[in-house]
């Protein structure tokens, strides 16, 4: 509207003139020389501000444009609105920056923005302190020629950002870096990276006293089973009383035993993290060895074991480790299954993945257990777990050993119908063994 508006000035202020000077001419018997020398005048006004305002461009610093009358002032004015509205917007805009920036430097952590190509565009000051990347001078580089680290490589080839990386901070030795990738945008990078150094030395402390307060168990429940069943071994006719106290002694102590051992099973599966030893295990023979030495466990309750094993592959990994995650599997199935129960164990190719699945008809377990199994000392029924001897860290142990082996663990069960724990092996660790 007001465009309109000065359009229409602009045509009655130029037809004014033109019919002034026609008149002027007229009265002075020469109109065509008075309509010239008005459009000469016209030309030079306009020339005139033309010049002022391209001299305002280019050359002067002032915000506010130059002051005139008529088109050029209504101009002026125009470009003054746009360049205020335009300042404002900026303003916002630098306060919004402002305000990432001052999120961003409020961080715990290092955070760099990258380009797709990992080309560092900027970064905090903890930037600085955890990894040596220098905003200023660092802007324009890529992330992995100041992270030298070979299996920062790797993570960056992989593309996958849904696990972390750890290293050791390029500045400090003493630290250790966990390394995360997050989309930021649909052009950019969000690169974090989090002293955990704290975090792994609280996690070694537990570990080793972990370890060490089971081995110091180990030598006291020897000798008090010992004594125990010495006890129990003499001609001496104990009466029914003290029969069932020392049995009751020598089940509590045998369940001891078996926590201690399977918490140093763990201790031992956390620490072992050098992919470097592994190597060949015959999966097969290893599944058949553990079904035939179940057989004791399942006296008892005499359930149906059978087994599906394809001997065509093998596993690159650690056998005891293995060997301990897939026994797991067994003897839970067979401690929790009622009795008659049916078994079934497989190992065969799925895709390009191996699978290892222990299948029962037990008891099942509900939807809201399931994702907190592998949780230290986790039971879904304590009393339960405690009358078949289950300590909860079985599957802990599974779980560990599976990061090793770069492998997953899928749980499917319906309560009523039973369970089937599945283990996947990816295609690296994946062994022919037939020649």
């Amino acid at each position: 509207m007001h465009f309109k508006l000065i359009i229409r000035t602009l045509f009655l202020r130029l037809g004014t003139w033109l019919s002034l000077s026609v008149l002027l001419g007229y009265l002075l018997g020469s109109v065509w020389a008075a309509l010239a020398l008005c459009s000469l005048t016209v030309i030079a006004w306009h020339y005139r501000h033309l010049y002022e305002f391209i001299n305002w461009i280019w050359q002067s610093k002032a915000i506010s444009p130059p002051q005139a009358d008529g088109v050029w002032g209504d101009i002026y004015n125009g470009l003054y609105r746009q360049i205020k509205r335009h300042r404002q917007k900026q303003k916002k805009l630098n306060d919004k920056l402002r305000q990432f920036r001052d999120g961003a430097e409020a961080l715990p952590d290092a955070a760099l923005v990258l380009s797709k190509d990992f080309i560092i565009q900027w970064g905090n000051k903890k930037a600085q302190k955890l990894l040596g990347v220098r905003t200023s001078g660092d802007v324009g580089q890529r992330i992995d020629n100041l992270i030298r680290f070979p299996e920062f490589s790797k993570y960056l080839d992989a593309h996958n950002w849904d696990t972390p990386c750890h290293i050791v901070s390029p500045v400090n030795h003493e630290i250790h870096l966990e390394l995360r990738f997050m989309a930021y945008g649909t052009e950019h990078l969000l690169f974090i990276a989090r002293d955990v150094s704290k975090i792994r030395r609280l996690e070694e402390m537990r570990r080793d006293f972990v370890a060490n307060v089971s081995h110091e168990l180990k030598t006291p429940l020897t000798v008090v089973r010992g004594y125990v069943e010495m006890i129990q071994m003499e001609e001496e006719t104990f009466n029914p009383h003290w029969k069932k106290t020392f049995a009751t002694i020598e089940s509590q102590v045998s369940r001891m035993d078996r926590l201690v051992e399977q918490l140093l099973v763990l201790s031992r599966t956390e620490i072992n993290i050098d992919n470097h030893d592994q190597h060949l295990v015959n999966v097969p023979e290893l599944i058949e060895d553990l079904v035939e030495d179940s057989q004791w466990l399942n006296q008892d309750k005499k359930h149906t074991i059978t087994t599906e094993i394809d001997n065509s592959f093998g596993l690159l990994g650690f056998d005891t480790e293995l060997k301990s995650a897939f026994s797991n599997l067994l003897s839970n199935a067979i401690g929790y299954t009622e009795s008659n129960g049916n078994i079934h164990v497989t190992w065969k190719k799925l895709g390009n993945r191996m699978m290892y699945s222990v299948k029962d008809d037990g008891p099942g377990i509900s939807k809201q257990h399931i994702n907190r199994l592998t949780e230290r000392f986790y039971r879904v029924d304590k009393s339960r777990s405690r009358d078949t001897g289950g300590s909860g860290l079985g599957l802990a142990i599974v779980k560990h050993v599976l990061n090793h082996h770069h492998a997953e663990l899928n749980i499917k069960s319906d309560l009523g119908k039973g369970s089937e724990f599945i283990i996947y092996f990816d295609a690296k660790s994946m062994v022919s063994l037939v020649n």
